[in-house]
């Protein structure tokens, strides 16, 4: 099969679809894969390493659309790929299409098969292709908040694990799921006093065991997540309804109520956001006021460490690029979990989530 690797064009985005290590994977079971030139670089990996593992570089992006039968990306399509998308095409990517309608129209208008990073599953409950970016995400999360909490960057000046007589940070993660776990493994580590918040009480018991009482696990109700709001240093978003838009936990009034000065990080925000107050921000401009809380809502966090985001989604990503490279549409109907993750095909919605989210008609598919 032919595949594609166009340079990602999202403002801040540094990472990219394939390695060069995928790459040659790719080459050496007969796959044709073209690389847009310089689409590795904010990685760390120059158009010299991609042509050793065998891949074509070309210099355009219309050259690798135009040619390619599957498309690799890492973040959801700009209006100008949207344009190059046609039918019978597969897009391989994260989509996230509850939070941006107008781009499941224009994916719906090119009449290809677009497949979501985030929808596909696995028979254990497990979001295989999702979970090493929110791996990375509920790390940098507390890295971020850590970082904001200084005096100098508009926070309460507060050292998340304290010092010898003065009382550490109080963080607050509310979801615990891939993200909130990893958040609360660093927060605990920086010598931060934590509370996981999670409406399940089996997952509750189980980071209560993990973490053998390093942290606090408690049900979440509206009234609980406001009152421990309150008294945050730092507040970190972490739920996810697989393709759907992220609830609302918590109301404008209620982050105006909390510490002058506090962080809140908003990982959701690919989603909508979990919070009333939160809108999308970018790298180069990370953080806004609400009053006197801070808010982090990058809507793309793990590009931040670039390297590290596109080894790790490369590696959980490359045994579906290769079914997929093998048998095109018919390798979903070998794996339902991956057929899970189809969004759109041939003009129509075919995940419930999503259409639910968008108010549009769902149409189940049969491989």
């Amino acid at each position: 099969m032919k595949i594609g690797v166009p340079t990602e064009i999202k403002h801040d985005e540094l990472r990219v679809g394939l390695t060069p290590a995928a790459v040659s994977e790719l080459t050496r079971d007969g796959h044709e894969v073209t690389v847009q030139a310089g689409c590795g670089v904010g990685s760390g990996f120059n158009d010299a390493a991609y042509r050793q593992a065998g891949a074509h570089v070309v210099e355009s992006a219309h050259a690798v659309f135009s040619t390619a039968e599957l498309i690799i990306k890492v973040k959801e399509p700009q209006a100008s790929e949207c344009d190059q998308l046609r039918a019978g095409q597969i897009l391989f990517t994260f989509l996230h299409l509850a939070a941006v309608p107008d781009l499941a129209d224009h994916l719906l208008r090119s009449g290809a098969t677009a497949i979501g990073y985030e929808t596909v599953g696995s028979g254990r409950g497990e979001l295989p292709l999702l979970a090493p970016m929110s791996e990375v995400a509920g790390r940098l999360a507390v890295q971020a908040g850590c970082y904001h909490l200084e005096s100098v960057r508009g926070g309460r000046g507060v050292l998340l694990g304290g010092v010898p007589g003065v009382a550490p940070a109080n963080v607050v993660i509310i979801g615990g799921g891939v993200v909130g776990y990893q958040a609360a493994r660093m927060a605990v580590g920086l010598g931060a006093r934590v509370t996981v918040m999670d409406t399940s009480l089996p997952r509750l018991r189980q980071l209560d065991d993990v973490f053998r009482g390093a942290i606090d696990a408690v049900f979440a109700t509206h009234d609980s997540m406001v009152r421990l709001a309150l008294s945050a240093d730092l507040l970190i978003g972490a739920v996810l309804i697989p393709g759907a838009s992220a609830p609302r936990l918590l109301e404008r009034d209620d982050i105006l109520a909390m510490q002058p000065g506090s962080v809140v990080v908003d990982v959701a925000i690919d989603q909508g956001g979990c919070f009333a107050t939160s809108r999308p921000t970018t790298h180069e401009h990370p953080t806004y006021h609400v009053g006197e809380t801070l808010h982090y809502c990058v809507a793309n966090i793990p590009s931040a460490v670039a390297r590290t985001s596109t080894l790790a989604l490369s590696h959980a990503t490359l045994p579906y690029v290769q079914a997929l490279a093998s048998g095109g549409l018919a390798a979903l109907k070998h794996d339902p979990w991956l057929a899970r993750g189809v969004n759109v095909h041939q003009g129509k919605i075919t995940h419930q989530a999503v259409a639910e989210a968008l108010d549009k008609p769902y149409h189940e598919s049969r491989w």
